[in-house]
């Protein structure tokens, strides 16, 4: 299972439920990574995506404690055990868990590898992603040549559990 996931560098990946900066490369990344793979979110993640849409050509699978909670093209897990039913038959490298916050640490410890697009800019930010720089079960085993969009400065990097 790997996480896929923008931050700051403060680790930070979101305020008021919002992306802290929308970066057009890394979306195309994003999409080129987890296209025709599956893609594990929380209810509160979907909400915030245009129309509360699931994202086209992945399967979507949305992690909510609410039982009644159904979403088109997408299944529901209410809990751990309910996912890891859904996603015992797909490799787990064609798992990636891409959050909120609530889920990527529910789920860190899971994944083997971490694919982080790590943006040299600090912005106000009310949701965080486990900073794995700090972690010492985890090791940055390469990065990316900086890139600049506008103003930032940003890099890709791949984690891995040690």
């Amino acid at each position: 299972m790997k996480a896929i996931v923008a931050v700051d560098k403060n680790w930070a990946i979101g305020y008021q439920g919002r992306l802290l900066v929308s970066i057009r490369a890394d979306q195309q990344n994003f999409k080129n990574l987890t296209m025709g793979k599956t893609i594990v979110y929380g209810r509160k993640t979907l909400e915030t995506f245009p129309r509360k849409a699931v994202l086209p050509g992945r399967n979507n699978i949305i992690l909510s404690t609410k039982e009644d909670y159904e979403v088109k093209d997408a299944v529901v897990a209410h809990n751990k055990e309910e996912l890891y039913e859904l996603i015992k038959d797909i490799p787990s490298d064609d798992i990636f868990i891409i959050g909120g916050t609530s889920v990527y640490n529910e789920f860190i410890d899971e994944c083997d590898t971490a694919i982080v697009t790590f943006i040299d800019k600090e912005y106000q930010a009310d949701s965080f992603f486990p900073n794995l720089d700090e972690n010492p079960d985890w090791e940055l085993v390469d990065e990316s040549e900086e890139q600049v969009y506008f103003d930032i400065t940003y890099t890709y990097r791949t984690y891995k559990k040690k």
